[in-house]
């Protein structure tokens, strides 16, 4: 089993910048970002791949940055300029690379308005 604790969201003005950050219980090699905007489906935000590599969706690219601390089992998204369409509640999603059972943080709500 693996515990994803997740921490950083808030309220914060159109143009603000935000730091999420979700802890593993353990090392696990695939680790990213989703969201649930009101009234929709769960999308990709950012995430390392099993081969380190970083893919983002188009929506946040320029503006998120996921990154990682591997020594503290820690995974960082760095969200500026902000837009009120990137009100979503964030999960945090961790995966072995040869299992296909995907581990969910409790997720941190993020709200952008004036």
């Amino acid at each position: 089993q693996v515990q994803l604790v997740e921490s950083g969201g808030g309220l914060v003005q159109p143009g603000g910048s935000l730091r999420l950050s979700c802890a593993a219980s353990r090392s696990i090699n695939v680790m990213g970002w989703y969201r649930q905007p009101p009234g929709k489906g769960r999308e990709l935000v950012a995430i390392f791949t099993n081969a380190g590599n970083t893919n983002y969706a188009d929506s946040v690219k320029g503006r998120f940055t996921i990154s990682r601390d591997y020594a503290k089992n820690t995974v960082y998204l760095q969200m500026n300029s902000l837009k009120p369409e990137d009100t979503a509640v964030y999960f945090c999603n961790a995966k072995y690379s040869l299992s296909s059972y995907n581990y969910w943080g409790q997720g941190t709500q993020v709200t952008v308005s004036s």
